[in-house]
């Protein structure tokens, strides 16, 4: 049977109305409370003249006032666009511009810096108003408070089905802007039944919410909890040591984090308590330090580790069992329930084992492509390689552009995104490679590498590197460790060390694309 996304919370809610759903700042929700304010937002955007598919985008920290617009949207029949918060007024505009945003979900005190970018924004009818605090003008936009907006009449919602979209995410990007991946109720509610099936989620879960709900891993804390009427617990954290703290006061089951964030509570102290009720950890936007990792182990000696690879175009593609990690603690693993995984080469055809190819991902998360963009939709979503001449109409694909390889026994291993290999020397060099050397030493909280351009090698390699506390930089050791460890080609020519964490993009991953850019002109004669 299909199942739409608000649907989740509202089975939930018939199951267990008085089960905990949310928790905020000392404040709980239950399933029931959630599912009625859902409904209620519902029936009040669409009294706001809100159409069937119209976009609803919410600028909000993490509250229950975003969850509720967010699936009060989808119930709406509408289609919800989660702007990241750290996203500056220009970056919000251009968004709601885009995708023609109808209805804004904000706060007063975000409002005040939009005025200037929303008056350039003519679709946008209403902005509601979460919270107290003077309301500025908005261009041409009528004001709600939160608190006023209700419906008077019936309940009446537009009608969808699974295949409609029901939600508009925008990836991160260093150059150009912003793309806007459609999804449909179908990849949102597949792609959490599929996690939370090798998660092992349960009611008793309490997951606790760190990454921002505008990122795909970030919303799949909600959905993954709301499939089986878990807690999810909702943080915005200002430290990593709020995280390590919430942990332990929350008494969180299930933490979902990128490599930046968990390099940096590796290196915290952690109550032996945590260890106590926290089930699982998972990981996803790249790939985890195998030292950074080690450490985690040893301080959560009880909780399940589970690697894993996703592309906002297709929600999540694998994971690796932690009954693996010892065996294979670089793999990403093998593709998630109701996927599938191809490595292929730039004919389609498939890769042998562990010869390197593009991953190619298939299946009910596969998104509906690119908002409005129909040149890019078409460069990234194509048939499915080499599939059966009867079908009429071709199944289509997620064509990645990573490179990966899988081994004899089908376990998958992250090489690089092709845009981010480093070309130097007549060989394509992995990043993450060269960074695992660096986190190895013990020296390094914080590494990137990537590649300028250089007139004799195509590309040299270089470092920007934050040293722990406590250590002073010391470039001879660290290119002496990478001596020993990489060969030649891979070894770096130039090392930068800052004293600051390296700047990431919205999604908390390190921005290597804009430490590039910054020494575009480092070895001075440009190719």
């Amino acid at each position: 049977m299909s199942e739409l996304l608000w649907e989740l919370p509202a089975r939930a809610a018939a199951r267990t109305p008085q089960a905990t759903a949310l928790t905020y700042r000392g404040d709980m929700l239950d399933y029931s409370s959630l599912n009625g304010r859902i409904d209620a937002f519902a029936a009040a955007v669409i009294e706001l003249g809100l159409e069937r598919l119209g976009r609803v985008g919410v600028y909000l920290d993490k509250c229950f006032e975003t969850v509720v617009s967010l699936f009060g949207a989808s119930r709406a029949g509408g289609v919800f666009v989660p702007i990241n918060p750290i996203l500056k007024p220009d970056q919000v505009g251009y968004i709601v511009r885009d995708c023609k945003v109808r209805i804004l979900i904000t706060s007063a005190d975000r409002l005040k810096g939009l005025a200037q970018a929303l008056s350039d924004c003519p679709d946008l009818r209403h902005v509601i108003v979460v919270g107290d605090g003077e309301c500025h003008p908005a261009g041409g936009a009528v004001l709600h408070r939160w608190s006023d907006i209700h419906s008077a009449g019936l309940r009446v919602y537009h009608r969808a089905i699974d295949a409609d979209m029901t939600a508009i995410l925008y990836t991160s990007g260093s150059t150009g802007s912003p793309k806007g991946v459609v999804l449909s109720h179908r990849n949102m509610v597949a792609g959490a039944h599929s996690v939370a099936s090798y998660l092992g989620n349960s009611p008793e879960d309490r997951i606790l919410t760190v990454l921002p709900l505008s990122f795909d891993y970030g919303l799949s804390q909600l959905t993954t909890a709301f499939a089986v009427g878990a807690t999810a617990v909702l943080h915005n954290y200002l430290l990593p040591q709020d995280v390590v703290r919430a942990l332990s006061r929350e008494r969180i089951t299930g933490l979902a984090a990128v490599p930046p964030l968990w390099i940096q509570l590796a290196a915290l102290e952690w109550p032996m308590s945590i260890d106590a009720h926290l089930r699982y950890f998972t990981n996803s936007g790249g790939a985890m330090p195998t030292a950074t990792l080690a450490a985690l182990r040893t301080r959560l000696p009880s909780a399940k580790p589970f690697l894993m690879y996703g592309l906002t175009e297709a929600f999540r593609s694998t994971y690796l069992p932690p009954e693996e990690v010892d065996r294979r603690p670089t793999s990403m693993g093998k593709a998630i329930p109701n996927a599938e995984i191809l490595v292929v080469r730039e004919d389609g055809s498939e890769c042998g084992p562990n010869e390197p190819g593009e991953l190619v991902h298939r299946g009910a998360l596969v998104s509906l492509g690119y908002w409005n963009d129909p040149a890019k939709t078409a460069e990234r979503f194509k048939p499915v390689p080499d599939q059966r001449s009867e079908l009429v109409i071709p199944e289509v694909a997620v064509w990645s552009g990573d490179t990966v390889r899988k081994d004899d026994e089908g376990y998958l291993y992250f090489i690089s995104r092709r845009d981010e290999m480093i070309k130097t020397s007549g060989y394509r060099v992995s990043p993450t490679e060269i960074e695992e050397v660096l986190y190895a030493t013990g020296s390094v909280a914080e590494a990137a590498a990537f590649g300028v351009d250089h007139d004799a090698l195509g590309q040299a390699i270089v470092i920007v590197v934050q040293p722990c506390s406590g250590r002073a930089p010391d470039t001879r050791a660290l290119l002496d460790a990478c001596k020993a460890r990489l060969p030649a080609y891979m070894v770096p020519l130039h090392v930068d060390w800052v004293e600051h964490a390296l700047p990431r993009n919205a999604n908390g991953k390190i921005d290597r694309k804009s430490l590039a850019a910054e020494r575009s002109s480092l070895f001075g004669g440009m190719r």
